[in-house]
């Protein structure tokens, strides 16, 4: 027998409600969204699950006002979410910064730093048009837009995506809700990681009760898995280093090894969970040489390690739990860079993993 109070129904039915901070910031980006606006939509650097899962949806959902809507990314669309475009959604990222020359809205999803917007950054910093962002991150050095609707206690943008639709009368069509479950079960590693709020899994059940089946969309997110990416796994598990001392993991992948297995990024993402699964780890990095003296950096932990404090001194940012950074270097010195400052940050912290 539980000692635990029980849970008042009323509290459960709470779930489901928009909380007031975010429909006064829906109201307040509701007048951009008029119909016959072309609006493009983006996102980061290498979109994840999140990023274009809320972009698919969102496209389809200012359709139903009326608006164009484009996507416009900085790179292409990764192959693993295809599946989230269909034929509806417009994909114009191929043309560039040109794709942004006759919009009159943009709207920036999953990021509130412009610098994360890669080669669109210069044109995003010189639009004469309004930029809404909708996001769910800490505002990063140099935010993008002029009307905000963020929140960092958002499980994922897609659950701010969810709440958009719900708070302005839209339809969450079985398309829209793959695309919103496909957001909510990436950004929190398929309700395991410690963002998985009790309302995320509220959202998740709509998204069920609209027609999403959760073993299609885990076999096409993660059961579909290339030979390359098996290979690249195996390279990188051989460089795999661990410091018990401090609870401190980490791979690294030359730019040679990843060309060489035929992978892409998309077969990278992920695998900094295989070091942060070591026993008595606090963190984990995974350094990426991409080639042409840049490396990126990925931060993962546990407890009470803030994997975004230590990728902010490297000019990186995201989450509590999973972070990233650019750097400029060699793979060697960036890992060296990176090592010292992450020892010396756990050092200073009380081991905890809960």
């Amino acid at each position: 027998m539980s000692s635990r109070t029980p849970v008042d129904v009323a509290v459960i039915e709470d779930l489901f409600s928009v909380p007031a901070s975010r429909v006064a910031a829906i109201r307040a980006l509701e007048p951009l969204l008029t119909r016959g606006t072309r609006v493009a939509l983006s996102t980061h650097l290498n979109a994840d699950g999140d990023g274009c899962g809320s972009e698919a949806a969102l496209a389809r959902l200012l359709a139903q006002r009326g608006m164009h809507v484009r996507i416009v990314n900085p790179t292409p669309w990764p192959e693993l979410f295809r599946f989230l475009l269909g034929d509806d959604v417009e994909d114009a990222t191929a043309r560039g910064a040109a794709a942004l020359e006759d919009i009159d809205l943009l709207l920036v999803l999953d990021i509130n730093d412009v610098r994360r917007l890669g080669v669109l950054a210069d044109t995003v910093r010189s639009l004469a048009v309004p930029i809404g962002v909708i996001d769910h991150h800490v505002p990063g050095e140099e935010p993008v837009g002029h009307v905000t609707y963020a929140d960092t206690t958002a499980c994922a943008t897609g659950e701010l995506i969810f709440d958009l639709a719900r708070t302005l009368g839209l339809g969450i069509t079985p398309a829209i809700a793959e695309s919103l479950y496909c957001a909510l079960l990436t950004d929190t590693g398929g309700f395991r990681f410690s963002n998985t709020s009790p309302r995320a899994h509220a959202v998740a059940a709509a998204l069920l009760a609209a027609g999403v089946a959760p073993e299609a969309m885990y076999r096409r997110i993660y059961a579909q898995v290339k030979p390359a990416r098996l290979h690249l796994l195996r390279e990188a598990l051989g460089t795999l280093r661990i410091d018990e001392s401090i609870g401190l993991s980490w791979i690294s992948l030359t730019h040679e090894v990843v060309q060489g297995t035929g992978a892409t990024t998309d077969d990278v993402d992920g695998l900094v969970e295989h070091p942060r699964s070591v026993a008595g780890t606090r963190l984990a990095l995974l350094f990426r040489d991409l080639g042409h003296g840049k490396v990126k950096v990925s931060f993962r932990s546990t407890g009470n390690v803030d994997a975004q404090e230590l990728a902010r001194q490297f000019g990186g940012g995201g989450h509590v739990k999973a972070s990233g950074a650019l750097m400029a270097g060699s793979l060697a010195d960036v890992e060296g860079r990176v090592i010292d400052a992450a020892r010396a940050y756990l050092a200073a912290l009380p081991r905890r993993l809960d």
